[in-house]
């Protein structure tokens, strides 16, 4: 009973979040790197990826209906993500591997999805809402973190970067 009713405090105050802009970062911030097991209990390093390729982290739970339609959506854009050499990394926040594994199941995420069984990695990005997305240029730094992703934007974000 108080699961759900945590649940639904997190939700509304989710809510009220997301019309407000997290951070479009004038100055680039070096991203904290990390360490986190996939759902086949491979560990993924955030530094693997520093000088060879950007990347798109995005912050999720599975009861949130934000969070599933965003997923979604960024399942039919993960080709064209990776023909523009940017991995995604689906962090999911604090929750159990089995209602994780049953949730990739349903659908069928093309994408890497990361265990953040603790919540330290969402408390060290300072994710106050799900979904949040941060985008990660291949020098490490962050260039973008808000509750959306940047379609129209995110190359220029990367590109401007890398010069």
């Amino acid at each position: 009973m108080m699961k759900n009713y945590i649940k639904i405090v997190i939700l509304v105050f989710m809510i009220f979040l997301l019309p407000v802009k997290l951070i479009i970062a004038k100055e680039p911030v070096a991203a904290l790197d990390f360490e986190l097991q996939d759902t086949d209990q491979n560990i993924i390093t955030l530094s693997s990826y520093k000088d060879k390729q950007s990347a798109v982290l995005l912050f999720w739970v599975t009861w949130s209906p934000l969070c599933q339609s965003e997923l979604r959506a960024l399942n039919s854009t993960y080709a064209r993500l990776a023909r523009d050499d940017i991995e995604v990394l689906s962090i999911n926040s604090g929750e159990l591997p089995d209602t994780v594994n049953d949730f990739i199941r349903d659908y069928n995420l093309a994408y890497e999805v990361l265990l953040d069984k603790d919540a330290s990695v969402t408390g060290n990005f300072q994710i106050v809402g799900f979904p949040t997305y941060v985008l990660i240029d291949k020098k490490g730094d962050i260039v973008f973190k808000d509750n959306y992703f940047p379609y129209g934007e995110y190359k220029d974000l990367i590109l401007k970067e890398e010069q």
